[in-house]
């Protein structure tokens, strides 16, 4: 459930995509899965659905899941790329110095006073997680990069130096 802009609500927060099915009881995969917020008896969102999840099989990697809402193939095909949202309330803690991609998304990234665009996206990389900028600048989420993330303020400090950007 995005609002006009394409965001999720900020009491929600994405947990996946309805993906293909799999097998005959309602069972599918999930597609940009967020693992930490698809455990057994989470509570969903599917359109303007609430639902739980009744079957967790699969790795984090690729889930597979089961809702209370799908008893069956023809279902969870008629729900299929349909947006998982969880409730902000019932997820997890994050660690110190973690933060749900969502929450990034549209923050300004600068470098020394200098605005070098806003988060299109978090990319899960093979060696590491990357801010994608909008127009394609890609800045990895790690200590010698990023100086500091003020979600609050939307503001994300990169040391410029690292990226290369020696303007």
């Amino acid at each position: 459930m995005q609002d006009a802009s394409g965001r999720v609500p900020d009491e929600l927060l994405h947990a996946g995509r309805v993906g293909r099915p799999h097998g005959l009881d309602g069972s599918f995969h999930v597609a940009q899965p967020t693992p930490l917020l698809l455990a057994l008896g989470t509570s969903l969102r599917v359109g303007e659905s609430d639902t739980e999840v009744v079957r967790r099989a699969g790795t984090d990697e690729r889930p597979i899941l089961r809702l209370a809402l799908a008893a069956d193939r023809d279902a969870i095909e008629a729900l299929r790329g349909r947006e998982l949202l969880a409730p902000r309330g019932a997820a997890p803690e994050l660690e110190e110095g973690e933060f749900w991609a969502q929450d990034l998304e549209g923050c300004m990234v600068m470098a020394d006073q200098r605005e070098l665009g806003t988060v299109a996206a978090l990319l899960a990389l093979p060696s590491c997680e990357a801010l994608q900028l909008e127009g394609g600048l890609l800045v990895p989420m790690v200590a010698d990069a990023v100086k500091r993330i003020d979600v609050a303020a939307r503001r994300i400090e990169v040391d410029a130096e690292f990226l290369g950007d020696k303007a």
